[in-house]
């Protein structure tokens, strides 16, 4: 990779961070306010996922990534909610699921956001850009 595209890259990586933290605080404070008025913690995970996704996607398609010349809103953010539903919603539920009885219910949902965030980069580049690396 040139440094030119190393630059790029980094650029990317840095957005789609700052992106990721706000992302976050939005997919958690959603989770929290929810279990707080009683949701069930897996439909709660689900509806601040579903929050938390909608706005990564606006932001990340706008700013983070470049959009090709034959770039479909409707197609990229079907890509990106499915490989954001598998992984990210998928990390979160195992984790909101099977951790809480060794850290509790929102370190579980931490760790779950943590994991599928960094395999969320990936995914967004691909559903975007329609590349990977």
């Amino acid at each position: 990779m040139t440094e030119e595209g190393n630059r790029g890259l980094s650029t990317k990586l840095s957005r789609f961070a700052i992106v990721g933290i706000l992302n976050t605080v939005i997919d958690f404070a959603t989770f929290s306010a929810l279990v707080a008025l009683s949701f069930p913690a897996l439909v709660a995970n689900f509806l601040g996922w579903a929050v938390a996704v909608i706005f990564s996607f606006a932001v990340n398609s706008r700013w983070t990534f470049e959009r090709g010349e034959r770039f479909s809103l409707h197609r990229a953010f079907a890509k990106f909610a499915v490989s954001g539903s598998i992984i990210s919603l998928g990390s979160s539920t195992l984790a909101v699921y099977l951790l809480p009885p060794l850290t509790g219910l929102f370190a579980a949902k931490l760790i779950g956001i943590l994991v599928g965030a960094i395999l969320n980069f990936f995914a967004a580049r691909w559903s975007i850009e329609n590349r990977v690396i």
